[in-house]
């Protein structure tokens, strides 16, 4: 991340991003310790939870990919300017990985507890296979010009 030109400014862009990280993290615990709990994931919405796994694991490569790749970095300040700031702080990609693994860990409860009769609807799996279909069409469009950034920016 480029340097802040106050230094008040950069801390309280600190404070308030991991402020967020922690409220929104909370959100996903209640319904994890309801399932374990009741032993049963009984009107939970299996759709949400599916969509919520394809949008977390999107927003988590986005994340990742800028925050780590010097690559990417690069590519981002040529495009926008050498004096920008990256638009990922560490507790984005905290939070992404935090959601994929509650998001993931609340699947695994579907599978064990008991769930009754439902299951994740036919326009729910044709809307995650048509949002992976297209990642996958975008990455190999940017594959031979290695336009990561392009790619990247499909995902947030």
């Amino acid at each position: 991340m480029a340097s802040w030109n106050s230094l008040p400014l950069e801390v309280v862009y600190q404070v308030l991003g991991w402020i967020a990280f922690v409220s929104w993290s909370i959100s996903f615990y209640p319904q994890v310790f309801l399932n374990y709990r009741r032993k049963s994931v009984v009107g939970l919405n299996f759709d949400f939870l599916v969509l919520n796994l394809t949008k977390h694991s999107s927003y988590l490569i986005y994340n990742t990919s800028l925050f780590f790749s010097s690559f990417i970095q690069r590519q981002y300040r040529q495009k926008y300017g050498s004096g920008e700031m990256i638009p990922v702080a560490a507790n984005d990609v905290a939070f992404s990985i935090h959601a994929v693994i509650l998001t993931a860990f609340t699947i695994v409860q579907v599978f064990i507890y008991e769930r009754g009769s439902q299951k994740v609807s036919k326009i729910a799996w044709l809307i995650t296979v048509a949002v992976w279909a297209f990642a996958a069409v975008c990455f190999f469009i940017a594959l031979p010009k290695q336009s990561w950034l392009w790619c990247i920016s499909m995902f947030k």
